[in-house]
């Protein structure tokens, strides 16, 4: 009885997360610049793989298989961010730009507004 509600809501999980991460790869290909697409990527492909990863540990009923995926929730939760924004940082500086369809640079505002180099080094010559 428990087995078969497990098997039917990791059905679901699994199915769902399905969903986010095709979503996440429609918004790669869809999308008009670089900016975009990366937000597209970065959010929906971590829910759709922390929900695939949330029905292996249901379906599995194993406590090693659970805690592997817990932890692989935690890692994408954790990383997928944070590499999103370093990446984008990089692309911002490396000149490239968003779409005409962007209508706030808060970066290129914050910049303007202070006289910090965008790049700092700490090595000196």
């Amino acid at each position: 009885m428990i087995g078969d509600i497990a098997l039917c809501l990791g059905g679901a999980l699994l199915i769902l997360g399905a969903i986010f991460t095709l979503l996440a790869a429609v918004g790669v290909v869809r999308l008009p610049d670089l900016y975009t697409r990366m937000h597209a990527a970065s959010k929906a492909g971590a829910v759709g793989g922390g929900l695939i990863l949330l029905a292996v540990a249901l379906v599995s009923m194993d406590a090693a298989v659970v805690l592997r995926a817990v932890i692989g929730i935690i890692f994408v939760l954790l990383t997928t961010p944070v590499s999103a924004h370093l990446l984008a940082r990089a692309s911002y500086i490396a000149g490239y730009r968003a779409g005409e369809s962007t209508v706030r640079d808060d970066l290129k505002t914050r910049l303007e507004q202070s006289s910090a180099p965008l790049i700092t080094s700490s090595a000196s010559n």
